[in-house]
C-alpha cells in the first residue's frame, strides 16, 4: 500500500461564528488538496466554537451550524475530512428542553458522510468534562447516555470509521478531546477503539492551554500509543474563547505519535498551520514530512499565553486602544509593556495619578517607563479631588426618619485610602473613553486571592491580563519582557527592587513598605490554599507548620516563616486573617472582577467556582490551634 498523507488543520476557531470558521476550513481544505493530503483533521467543535454560553440553546444558531456542516461535506471532493461540529437529533428532547445536541465528529469523503456505528451519521463524544471551566453535560448528550437509552453496550457505539484511500481501507478510531484523557474516567475510550479494530487513533480537541499541560498530555498520549501499539494524532485549535469571566487560551501544539509512544512532530504554538505526516499501514507507522518540536521555558510559555490571550480577546470585542494606570510598581509596568507589545505604543495611554503619598521615586519610574515604551503619557494629581470627596462625605448630614434625628459620618483612614483608589479609576475610565478605548485592571492573583484591591477602584477594568499570575510570576514576566520581547530595559531595574506598596498613606510607601502581604511567603501560602488540588485547608497548613514542613510543602524559602512570625500565635493570626478574607469578602470582589486571562489550572472566575459563604474551620483545626497556642514557641 502506498503512503497515506494525514494533516492536522491547526486553525483559529472563532467562537460563535460558524460562517468565519467555515471560510477558514474551506481554505485549509484547498491547501491540503494542493499538497496531496488524503485525510485532513479539524479540531473539536471547529465550526461553532466551544465556549458559547447559552448560545447553545438558540435553535437558529444550531440550524446554521448544521447547514455549514453540510456545505463542508460538499467540499470534500477527492479528500477525506474529519471535523468537529454540533450533532442534532430533532426527534428527541434535550435536558434543557430543546432538541437533543451532541458534541460530534463527522467523517466526510468525496462529498458523502461515511457510515458510523449507532443511529447517527456522526460520532459522539463520551467523556463529558464538568470540572474547571467545562460544563459539557449542561448542553450535550453523551454516547454513554445513548448506550443506556438504546440498551446497547458502549463498545458497540464506539467503532472506528473505515476510510478507503486508493482501494485500501484504514480504520480510524476518532476521539473527541476528553475521550483521550483516560485518568479520571471508568471507560477507557482508546482501549475500546483499539479492541474494535482501529488501525490508528485521532483525537480532535479544543484543549485550553495551561502551564505544564502539554508535558502531561505528551505523557498520557505517548503511554496510550505505546500500550495499544497504535499511532495517534492530536489535532487542537488555536485562538481564544471566553465564558464571561475567563479568557481561555488555545495554543494548538497538534502532534503525531508513533505506535511506540514517541512524539514524532508537534505544530508550533499559536500558529495557524497544517501539520502533515505520511502513514504507512504496512509498518503501522508515520513517516515525518514536517518536524516542529519546540520546547519552551515556563516564562516563555507564560508570555506567549498572556500576550496572545489578551490580544485576541481585545480583537474579538473590538478594542484597539487601552489606558493603563501607571504607578511605578511592577504590576502596572508589566501591564503597560504587555499592551504596548500588543497594540503598539501609539494606542496605549499611560496615566500617572499621584497623591501626596506617592514618592518621588515611583513618579520618576512611571515617567521612565513611559519614555522607554514610547507610549502616550500624562500626569493627573488626585489630591484636590480626593480632598473634595472626603470633605463631601465628612460633612454630609444624614437624617434618620424613624427617630427624626440627624448624624454625620466619621471616615476612617481606610475610607480615605479607598477614596484614592476609586478616584483614580474615575479618572482612568474618563480618559480611556476620551482616548477611544478601555482601561486595564492591573491586579495580580495574589491580590485577588485575599481581595487586596478596592471595590469599584483598582479592581475595575475591561480585562485583567495578569490576574492569573502570582506576584513572583509577574516579576518573571517583567524580566522576560525586558530581556526577550523588547530586548532592552523598558522596565527599570528599580521597579524590581523597590518594596511593593499601594502608597495610600504615610505609613505605607515604597520607602517603608508595610504592605500587609509579604510576597516571598504569602505568594506560596495563597497558591497552596487556592491551587494545590484545592485541598490545602487551614488544618493541613497548621499540621505542616507544627511539623516544621510548611516551607518545603508550599515551596517558599527555608527559614522565612520563623523570620516573619516570632511565635505560633502570630502565625495563627496571620493565617486566619487571610483565610477569612480568601473565603469571605474577597469572594464578593472576585465576583465583580473583570475577565482574567487564564493560564493556570485553577483561575478565578468560572474556573474556580465559589459562593459567598461563611469561613469554615474544621474541629481538627481548632484542636491543632489549641495545641500550638498552649506551647510557647
Amino acid at each position: 500500500m502506498t503512503n497515506v498523507r494525514f494533516a492536522c488543520a491547526q486553525i483559529e476557531v472563532i467562537p460563535g461564528r460558524p460562517d468565519l470558521n467555515f471560510s477558514r476550513m474551506l481554505s485549509a481544505i484547498e491547501t491540503a488538496r494542493q499538497t496531496n493530503v488524503d485525510i485532513l483533521l479539524f479540531p473539536e467543535l471547529a465550526l461553532p466554537g466551544y465556549f458559547l454560553g447559552d448560545l447553545w440553546e438558540r435553535q437558529s444558531f444550531l440550524d446554521d451550524c448544521e447547514k455549514y456542516g453540510q456545505k463542508l461535506v460538499e467540499a470534500t471532493a477527492g479528500i477525506c475530512v474529519i471535523f468537529g461540529n454540533i450533532g442534532l437529533d430533532r426527534g428527541k428532547i434535550n435536558e434543557d428542553g430543546g432538541c437533543r445536541k451532541y458534541n460530534a465528529a463527522f467523517v466526510a469523503h468525496n462529498k458523502e458522510l461515511l457510515s458510523t456505528a449507532g443511529p447517527y451519521n456522526f460520532l459522539l463524544k463520551t467523556a463529558m468534562p464538568n470540572y474547571r471551566v467545562f460544563e459539557d453535560s449542561r448542553h450535550f448528550h453523551s454516547s454513554l447516555k445513548l448506550s443506556m437509552e438504546l440498551a446497547l453496550p458502549l463498545s458497540q457505539l464506539l467503532q472506528p470509521v473505515a476510510v478507503t484511500i486508493r482501494g485500501h481501507v484504514i480504520k480510524i478510531g476518532v476521539m473527541l478531546c476528553e475521550d483521550g484523557w483516560t485518568d479520571n474516567y471508568e471507560t477507557d475510550i482508546p482501549k475500546l477503539l483499539a479492541a474494535n479494530g482501529a488501525n490508528l487513533l485521532c483525537n480532535l480537541s479544543c484543549s485550553p492551554f495551561s502551564l505544564q499541560k502539554n508535558t502531561k498530555r505528551h505523557k498520557i498520549f505517548s503511554a496510550q500509543s505505546k500500550e495499544l501499539r497504535l499511532p495517534l494524532i492530536y489535532c487542537n485549535n488555536i485562538g481564544t474563547q471566553n465564558n464571561g469571566k475567563n479568557v481561555i487560551v488555545y495554543d494548538g501544539c497538534s502532534s503525531f505519535y508513533q505506535a511506540n509512544g514517541t512524539l514524532l512532530c508537534e505544530a508550533p504554538a499559536y500558529d495557524d498551520c497544517l501539520l502533515t505526516c505520511n502513514y504507512n499501514a504496512a509498518s503501522n507507522s508515520f513517516i515525518p514530512s514536517s518536524a516542529n518540536i519546540k520546547q519552551n521555558k515556563d516564562n516563555c510559555e507564560l508570555f506567549m499565553a498572556v500576550s496572545y490571550g489578551a490580544a485576541n480577546f481585545l480583537k474579538q470585542i473590538g478594542i484597539t486602544k487601552i489606558a493603563v494606570g501607571l504607578s511605578g510598581g511592577i504590576d502596572s509596568a508589566v501591564a503597560a509593556a504587555l499592551f504596548v507589545h500588543i497594540l503598539g505604543a501609539e494606542n496605549v495611554l499611560l496615566v500617572n495619578m499621584p497623591s501626596v503619598y506617592n514618592s518621588a521615586l515611583t513618579k520618576s519610574l512611571s515617567l521612565q517607563i513611559a519614555e522607554n515604551l514610547g507610549a502616550n503619557y500624562c500626569i493627573i494629581p488626585i489630591d484636590h479631588s480626593v480632598e473634595h470627596t472626603y470633605e463631601q462625605l465628612q460633612t454630609a448630614i444624614i437624617r434618620n426618619y424613624s427617630t427624626d434625628s440627624f448624624f454625620s459620618t466619621q471616615l476612617s483612614d481606610l475610607n480615605r485610602e479607598n477614596i484614592q483608589a476609586r478616584d483614580r479609576t474615575r479618572i482612568l475610565a474618563g480618559l480611556a473613553s476620551a482616548f477611544g478605548g478601555a482601561f486595564s485592571c492591573n491586579s495580580n492573583k495574589t491580590e485577588l486571592t485575599v481581595g487586596y484591591a478596592t471595590f469599584y477602584g483598582d479592581l475595575a477594568g475591561v480585562l485583567a491580563p495578569i490576574g492569573d499570575l502570582w506576584k513572583y510570576q509577574v516579576y518573571d514576566l517583567g524580566r522576560y519582557l525586558n530581556e526577550v520581547v523588547f530586548n532592552k530595559q523598558v522596565i527599570p531595574e528599580e521597579v524590581f527592587a523597590i518594596a511593593p506598596s499601594a502608597e495610600l498613606s504615610s505609613e505605607q510607601t515604597v520607602g517603608v513598605g508595610r504592605d500587609p502581604i509579604i510576597y516571598d511567603y504569602h505568594d506560596h501560602l495563597f497558591q497552596a490554599m487556592m491551587e494545590n488540588g484545592r485541598k490545602t485547608s487551614p488544618n493541613e497548613i497548621l499540621k505542616l507548620y507544627e511539623a516544621g514542613l510548611l516551607e518545603t510543602a508550599i515551596g517558599c524559602r527555608q527559614g522565612i516563616v520563623d523570620t516573619i512570625f516570632p511565635n505560633s500565635a502570630s502565625f495563627v493570626r496571620d493565617l486566619e486573617r487571610w483565610w477569612n478574607l480568601f473565603t469571605g469578602f474577597a469572594v464578593a470582589k472576585r465576583i465583580q472582577a473583570p475577565p482574567i486571562v487564564t493560564v493556570s489550572k485553577s483561575s478565578f472566575g468560572y474556573d474556580y467556582r465559589e459562593a459567598q459563604l461563611q469561613s469554615y474551620y474544621s474541629p481538627e483545626y481548632y484542636e491543632i490551634r489549641q495545641r500550638l497556642l498552649s506551647v510557647r514557641k
